[in-house]
């Protein structure tokens, strides 16, 4: 459903998710068109996003689509729309999510606001201290975890179920209208082809 005829060089397709050419709004219309088309109930598709966007708030790089579409599939829920929904983390939102759940976590384990340093997330420091920066982002992730997979299923399953609603409206309105298109032109029918489509049973008489 994703997927395009002509796969993009790799170049332009980094460059389309920091940047989309087509613009960030229409990017959005489109992307709400693809979530309310994907197959399931308005319960899969909206929690299977739910879980996709949840994980992005984990420090698993790598496992991200592996967790989402795992949970998925655990509750029943839409596993591409678990992928579709790790679209959440991307360049521009995981700065902000790790800085998030990484000053949760400290202030969860008894970190102290002044002992609290946002500069640890540096890279250098990372690779010098993994687990000091690893444990606080994980503790963040889990915590935030169930409100973040509220806050994006209970709105999402409203709107796919209106989505839905319409669109199922609009293919039957769509019908009846070919229905009545066609409807004239059944009455001038050549009469074998009437006699054809309509054959007369003989009547019988019962016999006393």
């Amino acid at each position: 459903m994703f997927r395009r005829r002509e796969k993009r060089p790799i170049g332009i397709r980094v460059r389309e998710a920091v940047w989309p050419s087509i613009g960030w709004r229409r990017w959005f219309d489109y992307f709400k068109h693809r979530v309310g088309r994907l197959p399931g109930t308005p319960y899969a598709i909206a929690a299977g996003f739910a879980f996709g966007a949840a994980v992005s708030f984990t420090p698993f790089m790598g496992l991200h689509i592996a967790v989402g579409a795992g949970l998925a599939y655990l509750f029943r829920a839409s596993m591409l729309a678990a992928v579709v929904g790790t679209v959440v983390g991307n360049p521009w939102t995981f700065p902000f999510i790790w800085v998030g759940i990484f000053k949760l976590g400290n202030l969860l384990l008894g970190v102290s606001a002044e002992e609290l340093q946002t500069h640890r997330l540096s890279f250098g420091y990372l690779l010098e201290h993994p687990w000091e920066v690893f444990l606080p982002m994980a503790v963040g992730g889990v915590v935030l975890f169930a409100p973040v997979w509220a806050a994006f299923y209970f709105p999402l399953r409203r709107a796919i179920a209106g989505y839905q609603h319409r669109r199922f409206l609009r293919r039957q309105r769509k019908q009846m209208e070919q229905e009545g298109a066609l409807a004239p032109h059944r009455g001038r029918l050549k009469p074998a082809e009437n006699a054809a489509r309509h054959p007369r049973v003989p009547f019988r008489r019962k016999d006393s």
